[in-house]
């Protein structure tokens, strides 16, 4: 499980919350990427330590719906389980999904940035060009 080069993420403005976006050679990488970049809003991944796994599963057709299920399945076994994470990984067979993060519990000098409580359907795109895939959606902060 590699980290995800950080300009393969990006935001974007919106009102009281924050659009993230993830991009990659495909829809799987674009995903990790959003991951990284909602979970870059809670922590500079750069400080996380990779030390505890976590899996993720679905079952979804729509693409666009499967990333905000990606994030809010992250999101919360991240909260449940007291951590924040820094890596992640995504393969998809069909409408199934399944995914790994790692990272760490919270720790002093990890500092924390604003807490994101949740993918939202807002914005939520997720597109393919000459560049590959974007995928994007507004998290609530």
């Amino acid at each position: 499980m590699s980290k995800p080069d950080t300009r393969a993420y990006g935001y974007f403005d919106h009102d009281a919350d924050v659009g993230v976006i993830g991009r990659g050679q495909d829809i799987e990488r674009a995903f990790e990427n959003a991951a990284l970049a909602t979970f870059a809003l809670m922590a500079d991944p750069a400080t996380v330590r990779p030390q505890q796994a976590l899996s993720v599963a679905f079952d979804e057709d729509d693409a666009e719906l499967a990333l905000a299920t990606w994030l809010n399945h992250l999101l919360g076994e991240a909260q449940r389980r007291e951590l924040v994470l820094c890596e992640f990984r995504l393969r998809r067979d069909g409408a199934h999904w399944h995914g790994q993060a790692r990272g760490e519990r919270w720790r002093e000098g990890i500092e924390r940035g604003v807490e994101v409580k949740g993918a939202t359907l807002t914005a939520l795109r997720v597109s393919s060009g000459p560049e590959g895939v974007e995928a994007r959606c507004v998290v609530d902060v």
